[in-house]
């Protein structure tokens, strides 16, 4: 393993020695901040006045320009609702010259959208199957329960299946909640929504960016075989103290930020943000919602707290140090069901080096992230899980002036904790130490119309003492100013493997274990040549401007899961294989309409899809195989600030599949040996007779209408009140959550649930 990860680093210092090496002009780079936050400005457009040259600006506010002869540049920067800022440039030859560009904002800066920049993103990069989600998009949503989250966004994006109202599970594309990886600021999260199914443990007002992958991502991301949620956070306000504090009957949250101190450096300096959010539902619905639920004691069981902060440092050449720690625990309890509980906390540190002798751009991060979870039913035995991870990542950047060069190294330390008993008193036990290295290279080439991104990821499991090498490829051809075309496809690979259970269509418990470290036996009974997990992706589509304001993307995708392993939940005997491997495949088609202006913003989706399991005895649609799942969004400003806003949202889904039930059997003790006699012995412990064919039954449709209202007011220059009114399942629609088999006892989602909330904005 030490070999492996040597050879690995030499391999990827030798690129890092060829880019530092490489000649070439003057390069002009730097950042574009909001002058009042200090908050990058995202997308926006920077000019050079001499030669026509323009950029534009990424997720951190930077941008770059390259292979400039020495002389003097006039650099522009612009976007919509900010006055335009220049600044003059002395470049030397062969010089690299950072500047930040500050811009004000000329009053209208909410609710106009930068359009002409998005645009031009969308024909620089391949964008297939990626889809940005920013906090104002977020925030556009009928505000559930009078707060935005992005798990309520997630729902609405085209490919993405939820389970409903409680349960968090969130299913992409064909792929179940443990094939999708899911990051905060380069960190891995390995349960991120809380039970109740309207909240995740991400703050809506720290978010700068989430990019949603649902299949054929490039090498820059490893681990998981079918979608990637990366969530990046914003630094604190560098120039001033600011903060909210929010209520509505479902939590309480507050936000402080502000600069730690100032540099006499101009361009130097540090920050903070520290955010928090507790639920109350659990008490407030007693009094509020008594019509939701039986049981007056219990109320709407869920209790949640989550906990963020973050430090961030700045050099005047552009260089960046993040230091942040995180808490999250939720907690379900109905003395009728279970009671279930988990834990995520960490931390770590990243930081972005700009040396201002070289064109590299220099990226790391160090951490871990620590998930416990645990369940107790009645009349079963407790579960537990754990799992820890600690890692390290370095990343290199290279700007060529139509090409960019990405590489790096990540090494992961993972340590498994599990314990299980299933419903015949078998034990299931795994405590496993694992590492991961993993490396990857990635070179995206512009042309007047095509665009291509060939990368390459190599991951090493030492678990299994396993290599996988995985090529991926994107390109994008601009058709036309208005029509473009997109593909992408690669192979992928993961180690991970999910306690849940297919059969269940909502799962509490999430727990983890690491692959099996023995030989296994495949689904067609012989010994598999793999202790992994595999899938290869394959996506195509169109991106059609039908008018300035109006894009139509198009999407088909075809997802071949070569080999998925699952626990055995259902062994029986000790002598039987703890684990099952499993083939199977996802495909459909997505539809997505977007309409923006400096007032409407529409967002309309639709899905046709298909999610296939096949276990060695027959095929098998999953428990999340939606066949058809619409979405409509519509929001509008009332006026261009933004204070004044409503907006709906409105989601179809066909009904989930199930396995019929057949009829019920005693399980009898056998207390008195052989003499028992089982025509008249009884039992209280009856079991299930499933019908032979696994999921042939289809649930009832779900369909569910939310509305909200916003309305801020300007009390001082720097002080605002915000007030939500919001109505999630405005016509009280009735959808399963589950049925109760045994007591013949049908329990719906969530019924109509009014709410208001009020937020201070400082």
């Amino acid at each position: 393993m030490n070999q492996v990860f040597f050879r690995l680093t030499l391999v990827f210092c030798f690129f890092g020695l060829v880019s530092f090496a490489y000649s070439q002009n003057g390069i002009i780079r730097g950042h574009l901040y909001d002058e009042v936050s200090g908050e990058p400005i995202l997308y926006g457009n920077v000019l050079i006045l001499e030669n026509g040259k323009g950029a534009i600006t990424d997720d951190n506010g930077f941008y770059s320009f390259t292979n400039l002869e020495a002389g003097t540049y006039t650099v522009r920067a612009s976007y919509v609702g900010y006055n335009d800022s220049e600044v003059v440039v002395n470049l030397k030859k062969s010089g690299i010259e950072y500047k930040a560009i500050r811009i004000n904002s000329d009053g209208v800066k909410l609710g106009v959208v930068d359009i002409s920049a998005a645009r031009e993103q969308a024909r620089t990069e391949v964008q297939i199957s990626q889809l940005k989600v920013t906090a104002k998009q977020i925030k556009s949503l009928p505000s559930t329960g009078g707060e935005p989250d992005i798990l309520q966004y997630l729902q609405v994006l085209p490919g993405v299946v939820t389970t409903g109202d409680q349960g968090g599970q969130v299913f992409i594309r064909g792929g179940s909640p443990v094939q999708n990886l899911i990051t905060l600021d380069g960190m891995t999260i390995y349960n991120p929504f809380h039970s109740i199914g309207f909240f995740s443990i991400f703050e809506t007002e720290i978010i700068r960016s989430a990019d949603v992958l649902t299949g054929g991502f490039n090498a820059e991301y490893g681990g998981r075989v079918s979608a990637v949620v990366d969530i990046k956070t914003r630094e604190g306000n560098k120039n001033e103290f600011a903060g909210q504090a929010s209520l509505s009957p479902f939590m309480g949250k507050v936000l402080l930020e502000g600069p730690m101190f100032n540099s006499e450096v101009e361009g130097g300096g540090g920050s903070f943000v520290l955010t928090a959010k507790k639920s109350i539902i659990e008490h407030s619905s007693k009094a509020l919602y008594r019509y939701a639920f039986d049981n007056e004691d219990v109320g709407l069981p869920f209790d949640f707290t989550d906990i963020y902060g973050k430090m961030s440092f700045y050099t005047p050449s552009g260089s960046k140090f993040n230091v942040f720690g995180f808490g999250f625990n939720d907690s379900y309890f109905n003395p009728d069901i279970a009671q279930i509980d988990w834990t995520n906390y960490g931390g770590g540190m990243n930081f972005t080096l700009l040396p201002q002798s070289s064109s590299l751009i220099v990226g790391g991060k160090v951490g871990f992230s620590l998930y416990d979870t645990g369940i107790v039913e009645a009349d079963e035995a407790p579960r537990q899980s754990g799992i820890n991870e600690y890692f390290l990542g370095l990343d290199f950047n290279y700007f060529g002036e139509t090409f960019e060069f990405d590489y790096g190294v990540e090494v992961k330390s993972i340590r498994t904790d599990f314990d299980f008993t299933n419903q015949f008193g078998v034990q299931l036990e795994q405590f496993q130490n694992s590492t991961e290295l993993s490396g990857y290279l990635k070179f995206r080439k512009s042309w007047d119309k095509l665009v291509i991104e060939p990368s390459l990821r190599f991951q090493y499991y030492a678990a299994v003492s396993e290599s996988s090498i995985e090529p991926r490829f994107g390109l994008k051809y601009n058709i036309s100013d208005k029509i473009r075309f997109k593909a992408a496809g690669g192979l992928y690979s993961q180690n991970l493997i999910s306690t849940s259970n297919e059969r269940d269509v909502i799962n509490l418990f999430n727990g983890f274990l690491s692959g099996p470290s023995d030989r296994i036996t495949g689904y067609d009974g012989e010994l598999a040549d793999s202790r992994l997990q595999f899938a290869n992706h394959a996506v195509a589509g169109f991106e059609f401007d039908l008018t300035k304001n109006l894009t139509v993307n198009a999407e088909a995708y075809f997802k071949d899961f070569t080999q998925l392993i699952v626990v055995n939940r259902n062994k029986i005997s000790r002598d039987e294989k703890d684990y099952v491997t499993e083939i199977g495949d996802a495909y459909g088609i997505d539809f997505s309409l977007k309409y923006q202006n400096p007032r409407w913003y529409i967002w309309s989706t639709y899905s046709y899809g298909f999610a296939n399991r096949f276990d060695g005895q027959q095929e098998y649609p999953t428990v999340f195989d939606r066949r058809h799942n619409m979405n409509f969004l519509a929001s509008y400003n009332f006026d261009l600030e933004g204070d004044f806003s409503v907006s709906l949202r409105w989601n179809f889904g066909s009904g989930f599949p199930f396995t019929l039930t057949q009829g019920f059997y005693h399980n009898v003790s056998f207390d008195d040996g052989v003499d028992t006699d089982v025509l008249t012995a009884n039992s209280d412990n009856i079991n299930i007779i499933y019908d032979d064919v696994r999921n042939g039954g289809r649930l009832p449709d779900y369909h569910r209408l939310d509305v909200s209202a916003t309305r801020k007011w300007h009390l001082k220059d720097n002080l605002k009140l915000e007030t939500v009114v919001s109505v999630t399942n405005v016509y009280d629609q009735k959808n399963i959550f589950y049925f109760d088999r045994l007591r013949y006892d049908r329990v719906d989602q969530l019924p109509i649930i009014p709410s208001t909330g009020i937020k201070l904005i400082f």
